[in-house]
C-alpha cells in the first residue's frame, strides 16, 4: 500500500550522493522549495564533483555511506533522506562487481540503519529500471518478475528488497523508487562509463562520432531530470510511503536512433555514428508503466524528451564554452 501522511512543516533533508548529477540537481530544487529549512549532504566524491553545489547553500559532508561516523553525523537533526549515492553503472559493475554491490545493496543498508538509529527517519531509495532485466514484457509494470542481467541490476534489486523490508520489520517509512534511463544537466560525459545522452551529445557539440553500441534500435523511457527531482520533492513534503516500489517513468519509449536525430536538429548537423558491439548486460528495450506513479502524483506534468534534450544540449554548451576560457 502506498501513502500520503501529511507534510511534516519544516523540515530538514540529508541527500546521500548530493554532489553527484541528480543529487546536485535535487539539492537546487530542495533549496528552492517552500517547507525545506535545510538540506545536508553526504558524498565520497566518487562520481560526485564540488562545483555541482554552492556549499554555502547546504551542509556538506565528505564521506561514505559506508561508514557509520560520518552517516550518523550527515542524517543528525534531519527530518527525510533520499538515498542517491550508488555506483550507478552496468559496465562497471561487471568490471568490478563487488566494488558495486558494496556501495549499492550494503551502502543501503547502512543508509537504513542509520534512518532506523535517529528515530526511523522518512527514507527515499532510488532504485533502478534495471532489475526488470530481460523480462520482455512491457510496458514494465512494478509486478512483473525480476531478471537481473548485470551485477549492478542485482545490487540494485538488493537495495530496494532490504528498502521494503525496512519498512515491514522496523517501520522505517521508506518510499522506493524505480529510476529509468534519468538525463539532464550536469551529467557528465567525459569518461568511459558515461551514459547514452551526455556521451552522444557531448560528442555532437565537439564534432565527433557518436559512440552507438548496437544498431540503435534498443529504447528507453527515457527521463529528465527536472521530472525526477520533481517527484521527489513532492514524495518528501507529503510524505509519500509505499511497501511496493514505484516506476518514477512515465511511459515513453524512444530509441536511441531516435534521440541521435533529436539531437541532431538541436546542434544543426548531422551526427557521424560510430558503431560497436552491444554491451554486457544491456536490454534491448524499456518502457515504465506509470500507472501507480501517476496515481501518486497527479500534478507532476513530464519534461519531453524534445525539451530535455534541448535543455541538455544548451547546458552542455555553456560547459564545453566553460573548458576553453
Amino acid at each position: 500500500m502506498a501513502c500520503a501522511a501529511g507534510s511534516i512543516g519544516i523540515m530538514r533533508v540529508l541527500v546521500t550522493g548530493g554532489l553527484g548529477f541528480i543529487g546536485a540537481n535535487l539539492c537546487r530544487r530542495l533549496l528552492a522549495t517552500a517547507g525545506i529549512d535545510g538540506v545536508a549532504v553526504l558524498d565520497d566524491l566518487s562520481t560526485g564533483f564540488r562545483h555541482n553545489l554552492d556549499w554555502q547553500s547546504v551542509d556538506v559532508h565528505i564521506g561514505s555511506v559506508l561508514d557509520d561516523t560520518a552517516l550518523d553525523r550527515a542524517v543528525l537533526g534531519c527530518d527525510a533522506i533520499v538515498h542517491l549515492a550508488a555506483i550507478p553503472s552496468v559496465p562497471r559493475s561487471i568490471v568490478d562487481p563487488v566494488r558495486s554491490h558494496l556501495a549499492n545493496a550494503t551502502g543501503t543498508v547502512a543508509v537504513l540503519e542509520a534512518a532506523r538509529r535517529h528515530g526511523n527517519v522518512h527514507t527515499i531509495v532510488a532504485g533502478s529500471s534495471s532489475v526488470y532485466g530481460s523480462n520482455p514484457a512491457l510496458p514494465k509494470h512494478e509486478d512483473l518478475a525480476t531478471r537481473p542481467v548485470s551485477p549492478y541490476a542485482a545490487s540494485k534489486l538488493a537495495a530496494e528488497a532490504y528498502t521494503l523490508a525496512y519498512g515491514q520489520s522496523y517501520q522505517v517509512p521508506t518510499l522506493s523508487f524505480r529510476f529509468f534511463n534519468v538525463y539532464g544537466p550536469l551529467q557528465g560525459a567525459g569518461h568511459a562509463y558515461a551514459a547514452v545522452v551526455p556521451a552522444f551529445v557531448d560528442a555532437a557539440l565537439r564534432g565527433q562520432a557518436v559512440p552507438l553500441h548496437g544498431d540503435g534500435s534498443q529504447s528507453r523511457d527515457f527521463t529528465f531530470v527536472d521530472t525526477v527531482t520533481a517527484v521527489i520533492c513532492t514524495a518528501l513534503i507529503q510524505r509519500v510511503t509505499s511497501d511496493f516500489p514505484i516506476n518514477l517513468a512515465f511511459g515513453t519509449n524512444s530509441s536511441l536512433r531516435e534521440v541521435i536525430a533529436g539531437i541532431e536538429s538541436l546542434v544543426g548537423h548531422q551526427v557521424l555514428v560510430e558503431q560497436h558491439p552491444i554491451r554486457s548486460g544491456d536490454v534491448p528495450h524499456s518502457q515504465a508503466d506509470g500507472s501507480r506513479l501517476k496515481a501518486l502524483f497527479p500534478e507532476i506534468r513530464p519534461v519531453s524528451l524534445c525539451d530535455g534534450l534541448q535543455l541538455t544540449v544548451e547546458w552542455m554548451r555553456e560547459h564545453l564554452r566553460g573548458e576553453t576560457m
